[in-house]
């Protein structure tokens, strides 16, 4: 299956100056399998897995020297790894504390060698090293298939290409339009999870894939146990709900568990989001840019980090979503919650997005943005609503106010201005 990382790891690829790259995200987001596809294009490819083989990791325990790691892994896998021709990959590096540090002795002193590093739960190895890689690793970040890849595995493409709208004035023919309110709404109940997108392509069930939702749910709620020295699991397992039945709302830690106090609640969702797990969408003034030096960073909304498994965190029924859009929109807030994924996924994976929304609360007007994003030295409003009509007072007044040259507002209609 295509992924939009597909072209900056070939990009990373080319760079005649090139750092150790790290992919980031949440389990079984298709990191693994986007560097073995990377990995096809090279003369070799060695894949170092420190959780299937962990014995390779007493090759870093007494080392960072390259040379010597080189040496000792090319005995180990009888895979020659020379520079400019091998691909050497390090996965589940987070399960080998001791192999983070020697990535930058890679880049120092094998810089032609082309060397990649991703894991689950990294980001919680990362923070054990504040000053990790400074100017020597790069980052791209990887998130669930947006709408556009599930379209282009399933469809090809011709018909996904026809997405990429470049102006609002550009009518999809009704045809078409029909056809991505259809893939839309199978989209909602499979998700973008690159396992369960695969098993509907060849299988075309979608109470199998329900299922496969479902299971993944389960290995999330286990890797919770790895955070037990952190906080208790079940503690981890309210967050994750709350997020779902809070989503696109400003997330209130007392509605989280009757039990908890609110530094547990405070720390569950903080650590979600350090997975990878969830997405905070943070309330900004927007007097200006940047949007995220105007923040109030104890007023945000929370967003699962997938539509698929959002969807089975909130028991939805597939009857009502295949039939009745409606009910696939206003329940759960599903239409807001794929906008905001969707901003995270289509922007560039060089760093992570972060997402805001603006409010104002007064006595005789309350004013509401879903979105706001920077495009230059614009800050523009998106509002998405859950039917094909409904007023956009709280879209002008934004406008009105903040001087913005546009805004979007976004439902399930065809394109216009």
């Amino acid at each position: 299956m295509k992924r939009n990382i597909d072209k900056y790891l070939v990009e990373w690829r080319e760079a005649p100056e090139r750092r150790v790259l790290l992919v980031r995200g949440a389990r079984q987001v298709g990191k693994t399998f986007s560097i073995r596809q990377l990995g096809s294009t090279f003369q070799y490819f060695v894949e170092v897995n420190f959780d299937f083989d962990p014995k390779v990791k007493k090759f870093f325990e007494g080392t960072h020297d390259p040379i010597t790691l080189c040496e000792k892994l090319t005995a180990y896998y009888d895979i020659p790894i020379i520079p400019g021709a091998t691909l050497l990959f390090l996965d589940e590096i987070q399960a080998c504390p001791e192999a983070l540090p020697s990535l930058r002795y890679f880049f120092e002193r094998m810089p032609q060698l082309h060397v990649v590093a991703t894991g689950s739960l990294l980001e919680f190895a990362l923070e054990q090293l504040p000053s990790f890689g400074v100017g020597r690793i790069s980052s791209l970040f990887l998130y669930p298939m947006s709408f556009y890849e599930f379209t282009m595995s399933l469809c090809g493409d011709a018909l996904a290409n026809m997405l990429q709208i470049k102006n609002c004035a550009h009518i999809i023919d009704p045809v078409f339009h029909s056809k991505f309110l259809d893939l839309f709404r199978t989209y909602c109940m499979v998700g973008g999870m690159p396992a369960v997108v695969k098993h509907y392509k060849e299988k075309r069930d979608l109470r199998s894939c329900q299922k496969l939702l479902d299971e993944l749910l389960s290995t999330f709620k286990d890797d919770f146990a790895k955070y037990k020295t952190r906080i208790p699991q079940e503690r981890l397992s309210e967050a994750l709900s709350a997020v779902a039945y809070q989503a696109t709302t400003k997330f209130n830690y007392s509605r989280m568990s009757d039990t908890a106090t609110h530094a547990s609640s405070k720390q569950a969702i903080d650590l979600l989001e350090m997975a990878g797990l969830i997405h905070k969408v943070y309330h900004s003034s927007a007097g200006g840019i940047p949007l995220g030096a105007q923040i109030n960073p104890k007023r945000f909304k929370t967003l699962p980090m997938d539509l698929g498994l959002h969807q089975r965190l909130l028991g939805l029924d597939l009857q009502e979503i295949l039939t009745d859009d409606a009910h696939l929109i206003n329940k759960g807030s599903l239409a807001e919650v794929f906008v905001g994924l969707e901003l995270c996924s289509s922007s560039a994976p060089e760093s992570k997005r972060q997402l805001y929304y603006w409010h104002r609360e007064g006595r005789s007007s309350n004013a509401e943005v879903d979105y706001i994003i920077q495009k230059g030295t614009d800050v523009i409003p998106i509002e998405v609503k859950s039917s094909r009509r409904g007023s956009m007072q709280s879209l002008a007044l934004f406008m009105a106010e903040h001087n913005s040259p546009y805004g979007l507002r976004l439902s399930l209609e065809n394109c216009s201005n």
